[in-house]
């Protein structure tokens, strides 16, 4: 089932997730219903706070970026209450957009590898090193169960430039080619 994903302004997208666990009810579906909304939206990540649930789970499908990356070729994966245990490398600027901000788009600085430690759909504990794009997706959809948006992580002059279309998106004056739901609508 293909969910409305939340819009930039609703308190959930700002709010830290908490935890689950592997009795959390209808988790497989809540996860196949987040990959069909994602890819719906054409999006490479998602979390649950982006559909309104503020829990720490989120999925990726890297593989668009398999062009650039070959290794994303297949990169589909599910974490749920992930830790970022290390991030490393010199921070690299690259520009990135979110489904709950749709038409913005932003240069953003990431380290470029970073360790994470999360349970997959299984519920098995799972600790690995990512690089590059694959990191960079991570980090983002990470950001969002710690209630951060790629637009706190930009230059504060260019997030004020942005304050009119952000709030337009919160009122919903944005047109987009998948379901929505705004705050302020």
């Amino acid at each position: 089932m293909i969910l409305p994903i939340v819009a930039y302004g609703d308190p959930v997208l700002k709010k830290e997730a908490e935890e689950i666990n592997k009795d959390y009810p209808f988790l497989e579906e809540l996860i196949d219903n987040m990959f069909e909304t994602m890819y719906e939206a054409e999006g490479v990540g998602l979390a649950a706070p982006q559909i309104g649930k503020s829990i720490r789970l989120f999925i990726v499908d890297a593989s668009p970026f398999e062009e650039e990356e070959p290794k994303l070729k297949g990169f589909k994966k599910v974490f749920i209450n992930p830790i970022i245990v290390e991030e490393e490398g010199e921070e690299w600027n690259f520009n990135e957009g979110c489904l709950s901000i749709p038409g913005i788009r932003e240069d953003v600085k990431r380290q470029p590898q970073i360790t994470i430690e999360y349970y997959n759909e299984k519920f098995e504990l799972i600790e690995e090193t990512y690089k590059g794009i694959a990191a960079r997706v991570i980090q983002h959809e990470y950001d969002h169960i710690e209630g951060v948006l790629f637009t706190d992580l930009i230059n504060p002059l260019k997030r004020r430039l942005l304050k009119g279309r952000l709030n337009n998106i919160s009122k919903g004056n944005v047109k987009v080619p998948y379901r929505m739901k705004f705050p302020k609508s």
